[in-house]
């Protein structure tokens, strides 16, 4: 690239998500909606968790995290779309767009390693129950969290410093609503070879591996319920696990079928379905999901709101 002209990119256009005209004012209210709605029902989790002393234990201190990083994954790319969908110019600076790709990385690998985190509390309330809380001690479960922590920020700080090596000097149009990792890729005008071998492997060690360990949990889950069959003992379980694995469910899907599942139709309206499909309806749906199937968040949520009734009442 040395000795030729090139044009430095300064800024991309992101192009992914368009819609008719007279159709803009419904698709902002919607995803105005969907927004708020990820922000206020993750945040209530979160105060919930805080205030209600009964929900002080290892399985909602991973739900308070998980919820904090719905909250900020959300946030990556939603106010920009907003504001995009109310341009006439849907433009990112370059350095807005590595700092957006930076914190996409982070959150979805930390929302991976959390989902880990709290099948492994499930395998041990299950499982060994009666060692539980000498097992899931406070200091292994701020560990566990701490961890998950560093480890994404490795992850996404090394794929964020390999593109930001990388020349942008011709085609600046993402098509994307974000600026995806692999969309940018697709614009470099250098070498990108280290990036997708990087890519290649790092992915199978952040995605597949704790993929295999949720797998791992609850096969040993359906091994001991097997062991000793009860109907009380399989609705237990149920009521348990029920919502993690709702959770899981939701974003591993979407995930894999998005990275796993190529398709030669329309993949750009794929990859943008999908992408929208885990970066905001997870995210808002969760909340829902271990509020209404959770009956110790309702009870949690009938204390608190007695008891700030009953202090206006005083």
């Amino acid at each position: 690239m040395t000795g030729r002209n090139q044009t430095i990119i300064t800024s991309f256009f992101l192009q992914g998500l368009t819609v008719e005209p007279e159709q803009q004012n419904l698709f902002y209210a919607l995803f105005l909606a969907m927004y708020l709605t990820t922000i206020l029902g993750n945040l209530l989790i979160i105060v919930l968790i805080h205030l209600d002393s009964h929900l002080h234990t290892p399985m909602y201190f991973f739900l308070s995290n998980l919820s904090f990083c719905d909250l900020c994954f959300s946030s990556v790319t939603m106010p920009k779309l907003l504001q995009n969908m109310q341009s006439q110019v849907p433009s990112i600076p370059y350095a807005g767009c590595l700092a957006q790709m930076y914190f996409f990385l982070f959150f979805s690998d930390l929302e991976s390693f959390l989902l880990v985190a709290m099948a492994y509390d499930r395998y041990v309330a299950i499982c060994s129950p009666l060692h539980y809380t000498t097992i899931m001690s406070p200091k292994l479960c701020f560990s566990l969290v701490v961890l998950s922590w560093v480890l994404t920020t490795l992850h996404a700080l090394l794929h964020t410093l390999l593109m930001a090596r990388l020349c942008f000097c011709a085609d600046n149009k993402i098509p994307h609503f974000f600026c995806d990792m692999s969309a940018l890729l697709k614009l470099s005008c250098s070498d990108t070879g280290v990036n997708e071998l990087v890519i290649f492997i790092m992915g199978g060690l952040i995605l597949v591996i704790p993929f295999l360990l949720i797998i791992m949990s609850y096969a040993r889950i359906v091994s001991s319920i097997l062991k000793v069959p009860s109907v009380r003992g399989i609705c237990k379980a149920f009521s348990t696990c029920g919502s993690h694995l709702s959770v899981v469910s939701l974003f591993y899907g979407t995930v894999i079928g998005l990275y796993l599942c190529p398709s030669a139709d329309n993949s750009t309206v794929k990859e943008i379905v999908m992408a929208m499909m885990y970066t905001v309806v997870t995210p808002m749906l969760n909340p829902f999901i271990y509020s209404l199937r959770n009956r110790d968040m309702k009870g949690a949520l009938g204390r608190v709101f007695l008891k700030k009734k009953a202090s206006f009442s005083v």
